[in-house]
């Protein structure tokens, strides 16, 4: 090996992973080191060596990036919730765009592709609607807060800068009720115990109020006076859950929920389309991009009425019901049948009568809809990070529609997938990055592929 665990380097910082970690090569060989930025160039300590790569920690700057910024929160450098808080919120975007563009070039063999400046927030923090964070015991003492990188090491905080603050504050509260009411908390590695998670939402535009007690079982000892006082301390709430989850696994919500008080769902709005939001509900946390992205969607789409759309992932329905409006029939399946539950609800929620929802793998339901003559004008996609199975884009492409908008967010997905959509005879026209995770290493893209005439 080139390196070994405890060796000091010095390291010139030359790119940045998917998580926000810089990295370098040392004697050819690539060293990730979190809390660094490209062009620094930095004394490190080894910390883990692996077959093609090893990780470090930062010892010292020996010669820093002037978009270098004090961290605002005092446990950044502990947790793992944010990795970019070290740079300028106008460097992090350009880092982000940079990424974008390098996966283009060095995965999807492609150079020539216009990306656009990502677009940003005026003010990138608090955005986020949803917190989801585990309790624990340390030194008899109730905390609760997240992981720290690579390990289940709770960090108490009392407050997170990218948080909703009314996800701090009831987070705060349950954990100081806890205490007082003995509540036990959840032993990870005894499996014992009963709070394990609390679970926030937030309807940005509504103001409505979701708390979710993840517990080890069926049993929650003083729930009607932890309930009572958490309905007395947060006007704002609307329904309190408990979800049961008594496995051994890092999955954070079990398949059950209690409600112990109010509606079993909150509801928010991306533009006039109003969503109502289980426990279960993919909704993306920050509702403001949310819409900066979904009208990129809807730009790229070109939609006049006359179209049919159909959307591969769509979850709980949003972004087919965003568009709905602009097109004649829109399609959404997904493989999750409570997701396509939602989806149907919240179309009738809207008032909706031209979405159509189907349960299934797409590459398996879209060539039915096909035979069915249904044949989109549009494709929406927006998988998760792996990105979208082959066998569907050869299924999209089959479908031939004129326009085909792909949402990721993982740039390097997208680029694999973008390289084969070429072989299928679609063309990347431009790409929009959208900044959903202001002080991550996360971006969002929106790119737009053309069908190419056959020749």
């Amino acid at each position: 090996m080139v390196v070994q665990p405890g060796q000091l380097i010095e390291l010139e910082v030359t790119g940045q992973a998917h998580d926000g970690a810089g990295v370098g090569k040392y004697e050819g060989f690539a060293v990730f080191v979190p809390l660094t930025v490209p062009g620094e160039t930095v004394r490190v300590r080894i910390e883990s060596v692996k077959k093609n790569y090893a990780r470090g920690k930062l010892l010292e700057l020996v010669q820093a990036h002037p978009d270098r910024t004090e961290p605002i929160c005092p446990v950044y450098e502990a947790c793992g919730g944010c990795q970019s808080q070290h740079l300028s919120y106008e460097a992090q975007l350009k880092h982000k765009r940079q990424q974008v563009a390098d996966h283009f070039k060095r995965i999807g063999g492609m150079d020539d592709v216009l990306i656009h400046p990502v677009l940003g927030m005026s003010d990138p923090w608090r955005y986020r609607n949803k917190a989801q964070v585990p309790f624990g015991r340390r030194q008899g003492k109730v905390v609760a807060g997240f992981y720290a990188p690579g390990s289940h090491d709770i960090i108490d905080m009392e407050s997170c800068v990218i948080q909703h603050e009314l996800n701090d504050a009831a987070i705060s509260l349950v954990r100081a009720q806890a205490e007082e009411l003995g509540i036990p908390i959840y032993n990870e590695q005894k499996h014992t115990g009963v709070l394990r998670h609390v679970m926030v939402r937030i309807g940005s535009n509504t103001g409505e109020m979701m708390i979710v007690l993840v517990t080890n079982g069926e049993s929650l000892p003083k729930r009607k006076e932890l309930a009572k006082r958490l309905v007395a301390a947060f006007p704002q709430l609307t329904s309190l859950v408990q979800n049961i989850n008594s496995k051994r696994t890092n999955v954070i919500l079990g398949p059950k929920n209690k409600r112990l008080w109010g509606k079993e769902v909150i509801h928010d709005t991306i533009g006039d389309v109003k969503f109502a939001i289980s426990p279960h509900s993919f909704y993306q946390v920050n509702t403001s991009q949310t819409k900066v992205l979904y009208d990129q969607v809807l730009r790229y789409a070109a939609l006049t009425g006359n179209e049919t759309v159909i959307d591969a992932y769509c979850g709980i329905g949003t972004i087919a019901l965003y568009l709905a409006k602009h097109a004649k029939r829109v399609y959404g399946v997904e493989i999750v049948p409570e997701a396509i539950r939602d989806a149907k609800a919240n179309a009738r929620l809207n008032g909706i009568t031209h979405a159509h929802f189907a349960v299934g793998a797409a590459e398996q339901v879209m060539p039915k809809w096909l035979e069915e003559g249904i044949k989109p004008d549009v494709v929406i996609v927006d998988p998760p990070r792996k990105g979208c199975d082959p066998v569907l884009l050869k299924t999209v492409a089959d479908m031939r529609p004129e326009r085909l908008v792909y949402v990721s967010c993982n740039s390097a997905t997208l680029a694999r997938d973008a390289k084969l959509l070429l072989e299928l005879g679609y063309r990347v026209q431009e790409v929009q990055p959208v900044d959903m995770f202001p002080q991550t290493g996360h971006v969002e893209c929106c790119a737009l592929l053309v069908r190419e005439p056959r020749s």
